[in-house]
């Protein structure tokens, strides 16, 4: 969107440069990214980030005002976890970069996550992209490095000893995420520890390391629980729903609580109308909508053109909703004159004892197709993946 940057970053752009971009950022977390990262970042202006974040703010006042009765309707019964806190320590708000009818360039909320993203790999990349295009410097949008990571380990560690902190996940060398497993590893001093190593007597888990059972005091938890259902051969060593003395970070209820459970309660003009599928009105003009399971992940199950004969197939209406259609505006020029259209996520940490969370940094993703989920583009495009906004003025 701005053309100043966009066209030095393609006048500097080289193959070269981009494996250089690859390397660089696997030799830093010891394992390569096995999801796709973009060639390019993209240039936003101020106004647009000043936008994005008036949206935000708006969406985290209005959960704040929400009653936690209503809020704990989300959480399934089955998979509900004891010791509930009263915030989550991370937000992930994703937005489309879309063209209203005025022909503006503006947000358009897409959904949330009470879930941690890539907080270690984001920072990387940026610190990367600079490395490698060294005009980028100026346009840093994060905070300094050492603060960052301050910052997240303040949240993710607190006052405990790192020893006793772990990221929890399933499999988690099979993960397209890993290489922000290994990152965050190196940043924290934190071990990445399967689901089924756990340990548990009594109220007291544990893993092991070198030999020796290691307390686990507090979890980076990187587990979708609802996606241990469809994994029938997992057996893990504890089952979330019991108590125990650790700390979740962030507790597991929240990832139902903050998901497009929440998007029909949520008013603002960036936010485009979404209702319930039980309570989806007749008026409304199917072909203007598309059709979410509230629980999916990374795209999985949306249905972009539902027709009334999807919808009869579904017995469970209140576990799905329908979102008003927007329009990712292709903005982002590539190398070869042609263009891709992004949606970006704003990247929040909440800590525990502090009223508002605190924005830091951004993941956007790149695409070509309808969805912005990597694995649905074309496997021969370019400027399409993962990769990050720089904010700047017009």
């Amino acid at each position: 969107m701005i053309s100043k940057y966009r066209e030095q970053f393609n006048r500097e752009f080289s193959a070269e440069k981009y494996a250089q971009l690859q390397n660089i950022l696997a030799e830093k977390a010891g394992v390569p990214a096995d999801f796709r990262i973009s060639e390019s970042p993209v240039f936003l202006s101020n106004d647009f980030k000043n936008k994005l974040i008036a949206a935000c703010e708006s969406i985290i006042q209005q959960i704040k005002e929400m009653p936690d009765e209503e809020l704990q309707k989300a959480v399934p019964d089955h998979c509900r976890v004891p010791g509930d806190t009263k915030k989550p320590h991370f937000l992930a708000i994703d937005f489309g970069i879309c063209k209203n009818h005025k022909d503006e360039i503006e947000p358009q909320l897409i959904e949330l996550q009470g879930f941690p993203s890539l907080f270690a790999f984001q920072e990387a990349c940026e610190e990367t992209v600079i490395e490698v295009f060294p005009f980028c410097k100026d346009l840093k949008t994060s905070m300094p490095k050492t603060e960052y990571i301050d910052y997240l380990r303040e949240v993710i560690v607190g006052d405990e000893n790192p020893e006793n902190v772990i990221l929890l996940e399933i499999y988690p060398e099979k993960q397209k995420t890993k290489v922000d497993f290994a990152l965050t590893e190196k940043y924290l001093g934190i071990k990445t520890v399967c689901l089924t190593k756990i340990k548990k007597e009594g109220k007291k888990l544990f893993y092991e390391n070198e030999g020796k059972l290691i307390p686990v005091n507090r979890i980076y938890n990187r587990v979708i629980f609802d996606e241990l259902e469809n994994l029938p051969d997992v057996k893990p060593g504890f089952d979330f729903r019991d108590e125990t003395d650790a700390v979740w970070v962030t507790h597991p209820n929240w990832f139902f609580k903050i998901s497009k459970f929440i998007l029909p309660k949520l008013k603002h003009h960036y936010i485009p109308k979404s209702y319930f599928l039980k309570d989806f009105p007749q008026d409304e003009k199917l072909e203007e909508y598309v059709l979410k399971p509230l629980f999916s992940f990374a795209g999985s199950g949306i249905n972009l053109n539902p027709t009334e004969q999807d919808i009869d197939q579904i017995s469970d209406k209140e576990h799905f909703i329908m979102q008003r259609k927007v329009s990712y505006e292709p903005l982002f020029k590539d190398i070869n004159g042609e263009f891709s259209k992004a949606e970006i996520r704003m990247l929040y940490l909440w800590k525990e004892n502090e009223e508002h969370p605190v924005l830091m940094d951004n993941i956007v993703r790149m695409t070509k197709v309808e969805m912005a989920n990597v694995d649905f583009n074309k496997k021969d495009a370019i400027w399409i993946g993962s990769s990050m906004a720089f904010f700047v003025e017009d």
